[in-house]
């Protein structure tokens, strides 16, 4: 029997609708070169749709356990857009980890080279919710998916919540001192306050619907 499964369209168009965004946001709206596009912008349109995927991916059967009616199609793409949303953020991360310095980010670097306080924070949730992240996808993919107990407690409600929590904090600490200036948005809001709007809106969807 064929399972319907709309991850493939969910996908194209969260990827297409993060990537446009990025390009009107920085490129069109605002001052970044073009030159940038392949790798900074790119960059920030793997992090969105990531970001959004996994909300996605979570949210969708708490959102049915509220009574909302999730089609069959939606229920059966949870995985592949959770493991799709995690290539994504490790896209994301890797090339962060590539242009991450102060001739780029200069407000999360300190005069002597040093992260700021903020972007300690931002780097230390990020990592963690990496890491549980990564976790989380290993399990059901090697022989921990015949550890019952460890399989309950990696998708268990607290575990997910705190996971999400730092992913959160990660997005929280990187941009928030940019959230507090509208006049500087360039017309829209930042990446990274799009992306947490979501993933919070994800989040109190989880704690009130996750079981």
């Amino acid at each position: 029997m064929i399972q319907k499964n709309h991850a493939g369209k969910i996908i194209a168009i969260i990827s297409v609708l993060s990537l446009s965004y990025a390009v009107l946001r920085y490129h069109i709206l605002g001052n970044v070169p073009w030159k940038d596009f392949p790798f900074y912008i790119l960059n920030k349109g793997f992090s969105l749709a990531g970001f959004i995927l996994i909300t996605f991916n979570f949210s969708i059967g708490p959102l049915n356990n509220l009574g909302v009616k999730v089609s069959e199609g939606w229920m059966n793409s949870r995985q592949a857009l959770g493991m799709t949303g995690f290539l994504f953020v490790l896209i994301h991360a890797l090339m962060s980890f590539m242009i991450f310095k102060p001739e780029i980010f200069a407000r999360f670097f300190e005069e002597n080279g040093s992260l700021t306080l903020y972007a300690g924070l931002s780097m230390l949730g990020g990592i963690i919710s990496f890491v549980i992240l990564w976790a989380y996808n290993l399990a059901f993919k090697t022989n921990l998916k015949n550890d019952k107990v460890f399989i309950e407690a990696i998708t268990s409600r607290k575990f997910l919540l705190v996971a999400m929590l730092f992913s959160l904090l990660h997005l929280f600490f990187m941009g928030f001192k940019g959230w507090l200036n509208p006049s500087e948005w360039g017309g829209l809001p930042p990446i990274s306050l799009v992306a947490f709007t979501i993933f919070t809106i994800g989040y109190i969807i989880n704690l009130i619907g996750r079981k």
